[in-house]
């Protein structure tokens, strides 16, 4: 009988489009974003980080972190400053990367980086790769998502947590 229902919710996922890939992956160390928005307040600090002399803005992204597996995929579409002469622009900005601070504020505080990928001249970047294993301080409750300039000052952020 546990046979043939394995066989039944096999057949029903294959035919939804879910590998069982996507099913192992898809465990309570899975944390998302469902946008990605420019930072509205400048100079405004999340834990240590501090953030950007301009507000930004974005047409859109989101974000996804697997703690366990170290995968931490990122994609942010039209990210511009939303002040000052170049606005409507990346202007010099052409690199970011994504962070994830875990407990942010608190004294074990930890911060881990993507590598800087391309910013292009709209304000599009992505990101899909691993950044080794995450500190014990990392736990799906206590994250935050932001991306990054070079320099280290944050310009947009993950919105609308969500975890298993």
């Amino acid at each position: 009988m546990k046979t043939r229902l394995y066989a039944i919710v096999f057949a029903a996922l294959s035919m939804t489009g879910f590998s069982t890939a996507v099913l192992a992956d898809n465990d309570s160390n899975n944390v998302s974003w469902k946008r990605v928005i420019g930072i509205i307040q400048a100079g405004n600090m999340v834990g240590t980080i501090q953030g950007g002399g301009q507000p930004w803005s974005t047409l859109g992204g989101e974000a996804h972190v697997n703690l366990g597996s170290g995968r931490v995929e990122f994609e942010v579409r039209g990210l511009v400053l939303a002040g000052g002469n170049s606005i409507g622009t990346p202007d010099a900005i052409n690199q970011v990367k994504g962070t994830i601070v875990c407990g942010a504020g608190s004294p074990t505080q930890a911060v881990v980086d993507t590598p800087l990928v391309r910013l292009s001249a709209q304000g599009d970047a992505e990101f899909d790769g691993n950044v080794g294993h995450f500190p014990a301080v990392c736990a799906p409750n206590n994250l935050a998502f932001l991306v990054r300039i070079a320099a280290g000052r944050w310009i947009a952020n993950g919105a609308v947590r969500s975890s298993p």
